[in-house]
C-alpha cells in the first residue's frame, strides 16, 4: 500500500506540474521547464515525491511554491545543501557536489576508517576474474560494499572504472575481489573532499571524450569502454562499463565506445535545449584511435569493418547530418 500511495502521489505531482503550465521534457520525464525565448523562468526536477526547484523569476518561484503547498502537504527546505546523499555547497559563481559524509559512513561500516590511504583506486594493469582458487567471501557483505561504492560514483568519476569492474562479480566474489574493493575505500579515505565543481562560464559548449581497453576481461575477452562529457570547464556526465560484444580489433572497440558516446550526446543535446542551452554547433567527440576516426570519416564498407553492427554506424549518420 505504501508503494501504491507513493505512486499515486507521483502521478498527482506530475499532473499538477503540467496544470501549472510547466512543459514536461520529452527526453527526461522528471524534468519540467517554464520558459520564454529570453530566459528560463522556472525549472522543476521531480525525484519520487521530492521536488528541486530553481529559476530566474523569483516571483514565479514563490508563486509555484505557494501553489504546491496548497495542493500537497509539503515542506520548503530552502537553499539546497543536501540531497540523496550528496552535499551541495553554493557560493558566488560556483556549485560543489560531494559525498564526504556518506563516504565516512561507508568507511566506518566496513571498519576501515583509520586505514592508510592509497594514491590510486586500483593497481595499474589489475585484471579480475571469476576463475582461480581464491577463497570465497560473504556475498552479502561484498554486494553491500560494492553498492556503497556505486553510490559514491555519483560525484566520483575517478573511482568509476574500478567500481564497474568490481560490480561484475556480485554472484561469484572471492577474497581478491574484496581486497580490491577495500583498496578503493583506502583511496576514498585519502580523497574525502573530492567531488564535482561547477564554475560559472561564458561558453557552455558540450564536448565528449571516449576511451577503451581491448579484451580486458579475463573471463570472456570483452572490453571496457567509457565516456565523459564536459559543459564549459566542468565534467558532468560519465560512464564506464563492459561492452556487450567481443571486439576483434582496437579500432572496433574504440568505434563501439564512440557510438555509445554519440548516443549519449544526442540525449544530452535534447536536455540542454530544454534548458535553453542550445548547442548551435556540432558536438565534438574526442577519440585517440586513428583507425576509428578514419572509419567514422569514410562511409565506405570494407573488409575490416563489414562485420560491425549496423547500430554502430550512428556515428556516420550524425557526422553526415
Amino acid at each position: 500500500m505504501a508503494s501504491l500511495k507513493k505512486r499515486s502521489t507521483l502521478i498527482s505531482l506530475k499532473a499538477s506540474l503540467c496544470l501549472a503550465k510547466n512543459k514536461g521534457s520529452v527526453s527526461e520525464p522528471t524534468l519540467y521547464v517554464k520558459k520564454n525565448e529570453a530566459e528560463i523562468q522556472l525549472i522543476v526536477s521531480l525525484y519520487a515525491d521530492d521536488l528541486l526547484v530553481t529559476g530566474g523569476d523569483q516571483d514565479m518561484l514563490a508563486e509555484f511554491k505557494a501553489k504546491m503547498k496548497d495542493m500537497f502537504e509539503m515542506s520548503d527546505l530552502g537553499l539546497m545543501t543536501y540531497f540523496l546523499g550528496m552535499e551541495v555547497r553554493q557560493t558566488e559563481g560556483k556549485i560543489f557536489l560531494g559525498q564526504r559524509t556518506f563516504a565516512l559512513k561507508v568507511l566506518s561500516k566496513f571498519s576501515i576508517k583509520h586505514c592508510k590511504p592509497t594514491s590510486t583506486p586500483i593497481a595499474v594493469g589489475m585484471k579480475l576474474s571469476s576463475q582461480g582458487d581464491h577463497e570465497p567471501v560473504n556475498e552479502s557483505t561484498y554486494r553491500s560494499l560494492v553498492g556503497c561504492l556505486l553510490y559514491l560514483t555519483a560525484t566520483r568519476p575517478d573511482i568509476l572504472f574500478a567500481v564497474s569492474m568490481l560490480s561484475r562479480f556480485m554472484h561469484c566474489c572471492n577474497l581478491q575481489h574484496f581486497q580490491v574493493a577495500k583498496r578503493v575505500l583506502r583511496y576514498i579515505k585519502g580523497t574525502l573532499d573530492y567531488g564535482v565543481l561547477f564554475n560559472k562560464a561564458e561558453s557552455l559548449k558540450l564536448k565528449g571524450y571516449t576511451d577503451s581497453d581491448w579484451a580486458g576481461s579475463s573471463d570472456n575477452m570483452k572490453s571496457t569502454s567509457g565516456y565523459a562529457f564536459t559543459l564549459g570547464s566542468t565534467m558532468f556526465c560519465w560512464s564506464s562499463r563492459k561492452q556487450s560484444m567481443v571486439a576483434q580489433s582496437t579500432a572496433e572497440v574504440e568505434y563501439v565506445a564512440a557510438a555509445n558516446a554519440v548516443n549519449q550526446a544526442i540525449w544530452l543535446r535534447k536536455i540542454l535545449a530544454d534548458l535553453n542551452l542550445h548547442q548551435r554547433e556540432a558536438t565534438e567527440i574526442f577519440c585517440d584511435n586513428k583507425s576509428t576516426i578514419a572509419i567514422a570519416n569514410n562511409p565506405v564498407f570494407h573488409g575490416r569493418t563489414k562485420h560491425f553492427s549496423i547500430k554502430l554506424h550512428v556515428i556516420k549518420e550524425m557526422e553526415q547530418g
